[in-house]
């Protein structure tokens, strides 16, 4: 073979633990050229000039003597770094420096500046750096005695910090970093903090608690299952219709018993959840400045969620960015409260996107900024708000700093929400002493559209197939192939859903073609971006906006008219156009809203517009093009 492949550890962290990544590159290849390809291994962009190989043995873990492999005389660097005898595993080092520039970043908000750089020699200490980078920060009339360098270490799961020591030697602490990992130096940053004698203060948001009590009740309950002390634990704030509440806490180590004890604790047979919630000091903020509040859903899009959430913390502060399986979004709205001014990215399929504008519904009037705007980054499966709104059709792996400068580009629209109430008039099963009850009234909002018969009849088939082997569910591709199969199952069924049901349309009844599915749009994409209404003029209709107060009502024929329609042959049958709706179902009959699918007994549905319209962030054409070019 012309190539050969070789084990490459990018320092002695990586070597202890045997974590290694794998080049080939060909046997004749340059020294400068197996450099490239190594740093290219571990995603390392800097100049190669500054890295050498050195042989793998275990003295190399405990001597510096290193195989200078660039600074080769000239003759022999035109050669082949493979000889008769080539060691198969390399450590990547960085060249030693006299002097660098290092980046520091202030702890406090400075809008217009992130950091600045600093020229260190082998002289530089800590105090030394303090004192050169105050003045350049404007802060040159302070003691150096009221700061401290921290170095804060951005890994993929955690974030640690390690402060200074006011003698250390810069450039010893950066090759310390880099002969324990290239990686690790890349992930590193150096913050200069104020020396704040702050009080021990912990914010622990505490979910999953039954909704409706009092702050007397919560407690109650909270010192009966947790057995807090309440010498040092308050509770700051009360979520009465979530059942959630923010503890505060005053020592920590009585936070840490709490936050881990709630993992292991049920109340009602309901598992609690925990999230230490920060601190935003939202007086400092200034009055042009409108941060990003993430939510990531890490179950959306296969594992792709899981990479955005990493990525995001990265490249924000990780306190802005949610886990939305931890707590749901209101640990997220709750932090950003008091914030003058916001926007939200939710990172998710629709029913993530809605489930974050449900909560922000109910949350809203506790919030100083009540109407943020959101922006979608779509990784669900038919992901039909997100191609209204021209984020896409689902992401595929674009750069996660191009998609905050298209947030941050992006134009502010309006969007319709609605409210449906679901009133059956029949008990949907005898209860176990055989008296049978009515379900109370069922309430859910909804943001795309709102399926009857058919249409919610497969989503409930792809919602069953899902329960029974959620681990083949992680890509759009199955997921869609899992639709046509259950899809094609029902050709041959015929049904008459307008039988079933009666429509009243602002206080008019509506006679219903003969249909097999009846559904209420409210954007102009259906099942991954089918146009249901159509494009061609019609005078007995307005042309259908997302903000003008009106849903569409459409009907299908079956199963083959629904893949016509998806295929963009056909569109489906225009039935009406209002703004409050009811439907008498005579029978039971599958409902599906944004995609959540279930059997609604007989009885009345009412749709209405569900209180202001919602703002929302659509990815601009213009601006774009612009920063193309």
């Amino acid at each position: 073979s012309g190539k050969q492949t070789l084990k490459i550890f990018d320092g002695n962290d990586a070597v202890k633990r045997n974590q290694f990544r794998l080049i080939s590159v060909p046997r004749i290849a340059k020294n400068e050229e197996v450099v490239e390809a190594a740093l290219r291994a571990y995603y390392i962009n800097d100049d190669q000039q500054e890295y050498e190989l050195q042989t793998f043995t275990q003295q190399a873990l405990l001597s510096d003597d290193v195989i200078n492999r660039n600074d080769a005389a000239e003759d022999s660097n035109l050669g082949s770094v493979f000889r008769e005898s080539v060691p198969e595993a390399w450590i990547i080092r960085a060249k030693p420096k006299d002097k660098e520039v290092i980046r520091i970043y202030p702890a406090w908000l400075k809008v217009g500046m992130a950091y600045v750089s600093l020229r260190v020699n082998k002289d530089s200490t800590t105090q030394t750096v303090i004192k050169e980078v105050l003045p350049l920060l404007g802060r040159q009339t302070e003691s150096v005695q009221n700061f401290k360098l921290v170095e804060v270490l951005m890994g993929s799961k955690q974030v640690q910090r390690m402060v200074l020591d006011n003698q250390e030697l810069i450039l010893n602490r950066l090759k310390d970093i880099r002969k324990t990992s290239i990686r690790q130096m890349n992930q590193t940053r150096f913050y200069i903090v104020e020396n704040n004698k702050s009080i021990v203060r912990v914010n622990l948001f505490v979910g999953g608690l039954p909704p409706q009590l009092s702050s007397e009740e919560y407690t109650n309950i909270l010192k009966d299952e947790l057995a807090i002390k309440t010498n040092v634990v308050s509770v700051s704030h009360v979520y009465q219709a979530q059942g959630a509440v923010v503890l505060e806490i005053s020592c920590f180590s009585e936070a840490e018993r709490i936050y881990m004890l709630v993992k292991d604790t049920t109340v009602n047979d309901k598992p609690l959840n925990a999230v230490v919630i920060p601190e935003v000091m939202a007086s400092k903020i200034p009055q042009n400045c409108c941060p990003l509040l993430v939510f990531v859903n890490p179950k959306s899009g296969g594992l792709k969620g899981r990479d955005l959430l990493y990525s995001f913390r990265k490249l924000l502060n990780p306190h802005q960015v949610f886990e939305l399986t931890n707590g749901g979004p209101l640990p997220g709205f709750h932090t950003f409260s008091k914030v003058p001014s916001f926007r939200v990215l939710v990172c998710g399929g629709d029913g993530t996107v809605g489930w974050v504008l449900g909560a922000l519904e109910e949350i809203r009037h506790k919030l100083v900024c009540s109407e943020p705007s959101v922006a979608i980054l779509p990784l669900g499966t038919g992901n039909d708000l997100g191609r209204v709104l021209r984020w896409g059709a689902g992401y595929s792996g674009e750069d996660p700093y191009s998609i905050l400068v298209s947030v941050d580009e992006a134009d502010d629209v309006l969007m319709d929400r609605w409210t449906i109430l679901l009133d059956a008039e029949e008990p949907a099963e005898a209860a176990e002493n055989g008296v049978a009850e009515p379900e109370p009234p069922k309430i859910v909002q909804m943001n795309n559209y709102c399926g009857l018969g058919i249409d919610a009849e497969l989503s409930l088939d792809f919602h069953h197939a899902r329960e029974e082997e959620p681990g083949k569910f992680n890509s759009r591709f199955h997921n869609k192939g899992v639709y046509v199969k259950v899809g094609l199952q029902k050709i041959s069924h015929t049904r008459n859903l307008h039988k079933d049901i009666k429509l009243q349309v602002d206080q008019h009844e509506v006679e219903l073609p003969s249909i097999e599915g009846l559904i209420f749009i409210n954007i102009p994409s259906w099942g991954s971006g089918a146009d249901l209404w159509g494009s061609e003029n019609d005078n007995r209709f307005e042309k259908p906006r997302i903000d003008d107060g009106l849903l569409e009502v459409v009907g299908v024929t079956g199963v083959v008219h629904m893949g016509q329609v998806q295929g963009g042959f056909r569109s489906g049958i225009r039935i009406a156009q209002g703004s409050y709706f009811r439907v008498t179902l005579l029978k039971p009959i599958p409902v599906q809203v944004d995609g959540e699918p279930w059997i609604q007994a007989p009885g009345q549905i009412i749709i209405s517009a569900a209180g202001p319209k919602v703002h929302m962030l659509k990815k601009s054409k213009q601006k774009q093009k612009k920063t193309g070019s």
